[in-house]
This record gives structure tokens, sequence and C-alpha cells, in this order.
């Protein structure tokens, strides 16, 4: 249809595209700036987020250095100078390489010169030493229950570093040598239950509290499991050689035995790792983790006795 319009000049036209061009780069700087706010608001919310997770990682590890601060023997110093098992109190039923022998004639009782000695190095925080005990725990105890074989259990804790403070391996062993020293006859059951309720590698690790339940629930009395948390004084030298000074510390009663059985085994293994099983002081390389195996090569070690 036609229009009485006039047609647009070439002057409106350029001022026409040159007025909608503005309205487009303003429409975008605000877009621009809208996402620049939202990003610097993401940013400084996710920075708060991490500040709050660091604030509540280092409450928790001053919250942890608190309530476990007397756990480990001379609480874990770096230039602590382990002490010698003949130095610390030992559980009647340890021998003098601390471990907790078995055999037919009882825990804490090894059998005769003849027998076959199995030696198990463990740590309860240690993952595939569950799943050790899992596969050989029932085994371990009907061989110790036969003449021929004496099987020697080594509690060690190096791997106190990965509880988040709260040095689990040294708490787990100290209640388990408790065990052995008041209620000897529920040792290998106290064992195996903590590691049916073992907590994943890099947690906090079981309560004192849930300790002591696993220990009532396998029959451990009362009055022996409410000594699991009590600590001693004693003294411990830091520095080396000549360069060493006494200083005074608070720890749980089985601490110096559990730190001086973790430096034996390593000077007896020329390292530590868990679990290791040695068969008349050999290492044994076998099936660790399957029912059976371990069994066929103590009973093979037995029958070469023979």
């Amino acid at each position: 249809m036609p229009t009485n319009d006039p047609r647009p000049t070439k002057t409106q036209r350029r001022e026409d595209a040159r007025a909608k061009a503005l309205a487009m780069r303003q429409e975008q700087e605000r877009k621009a700036k809208r996402t620049r706010m939202l990003a610097i608001g993401g940013l400084l919310a996710a920075v708060l987020v991490l500040a709050g997770v660091i604030f509540a990682i280092v409450r928790q590890g001053q919250a942890n250095a608190e309530a476990y601060g007397d756990v480990v023997y001379a609480g874990g110093a770096q230039e602590a100078v382990a002490p010698s098992l003949e130095d610390v109190e030992a559980p009647a039923a340890a021998d003098a390489t601390g471990g907790i022998p078995i055999s037919a004639a009882g825990v804490g009782e090894a059998g005769g010169e003849d027998d076959v000695v199995v030696e198990v190095y463990f740590d309860f925080m240690c993952p595939w030493c569950g799943k050790f005990d899992a596969a050989n725990a029932g085994e371990l105890e009907a061989l110790a229950a036969d003449e021929g074989v004496t099987v020697v259990y080594k509690n060690i804790a190096f791997l106190d570093g990965n509880s988040q403070g709260t040095f689990y391996s040294t708490r787990a062993a100290n209640a388990a040598a408790t065990v052995a020293a008041e209620a000897p006859e529920l040792y290998t059951d106290f064992v195996t239950a903590l590691y049916a309720n073992q907590p994943a590698e890099g947690t906090e690790g079981l309560k004192d509290a849930k300790i002591a339940e696993i220990a009532t629930e396998v029959g451990v009395p009362q009055d022996v499991v409410d000594t699991f948390t009590e600590t001693v004084a004693g003294t411990f030298e830091v520095g080396s050689g000549d360069a060493t000074e006494s200083r005074d510390g608070t720890w749980r009663r089985y601490a110096p035995f559990v730190a001086a059985t973790t430096q034996q085994a390593g000077e007896d293994l020329g390292g530590l790792s868990t679990p290791t099983v040695l068969i008349d002081g050999e290492k044994w390389e076998g099936d660790l983790y399957t029912p059976g195996p371990l069994t066929q090569a103590v009973l093979g070690a037995v029958a070469a006795k023979g």
C-alpha cells in the first residue's frame, strides 16, 4: 500500500543504526557487569565455604589435640627416643619381643622348643590387616590350639598419623594390651571384634567409647574396660647421641610398650609393613587374604619338623 511517510534520509538511517548499536553495547555491558558480579559473588561464596572448612578442620584438630593429648608415648614428639622393651611395663602375657604368644598351653604361653612359630605383625588402622584377620583369624586360633604351633601376635602402631590426630592405632593397641594383661583369654576375640568394626584409614578412627563397647560385647569385664583410657606419668628422652634431654610426659598405660614394640618391629623387619607374617623367622610371601594357604604353609612346616 502506498504511504505518504517520507523515506528516512541517509543521515537518519545512520543515526538510527548508531542508536541501535549504542543500545546493544549498553545491553552487552549490563550483561557483562551482571556476569562479573555473579562470578565475584560465587567466588566470595566459595572462599567463605573454604574458610569455613579450614576453620572447622583447625577447630577439630585443636579439639583432637585436647582430647587425645595424653595418648601416645612422648606426646608424639618427633625427636623422642623410642623406649626399649626391657624398660617399659608390658602385659604379663607378652614375651621378650613384645608379642602375645598363644599355643595349646594358653594365651601368653609359648609351646615347646620344636613348635613352628607364626609371628603376625598388624596395626589396627591398616585395612589390609582387617582383610587378613577376616580370612585367617579362625585358622590361626585353630592352629594355636593344636600341639606344635605357637602363634605370636605383634600389635604395632605406625599408622597413628592416619587418624586425624586421634592416634587411633595406639589407642586400640593400648586397649588390646590391657586385655592381654587383665583378660588374656579374650585377647583374640577382642582383636577380631576391633577388625570387624574397623574404621577407614584416614578417618578419626573409633571413639574411645566405641572401643569400650566392643570390648564389653566380647566379654571383657567392665572394670578392665574402664582402664583403657587411664594415663600414667613418666619421662622420655629427646634428641640423639649425647645431645639428649629428659622430659616429663603423660600417656596411656601401655603406650610406652606399644612404642617399644613398634620400634622393635622396625628393627626386626628392616622396616614396617603390615600385615607381615613370619614362619619360623622367615617372611611368608603367600596369599594373606584367602582362607587356607597360610594354614597349609604352617602345617607343611610342622610336618617338615615331624
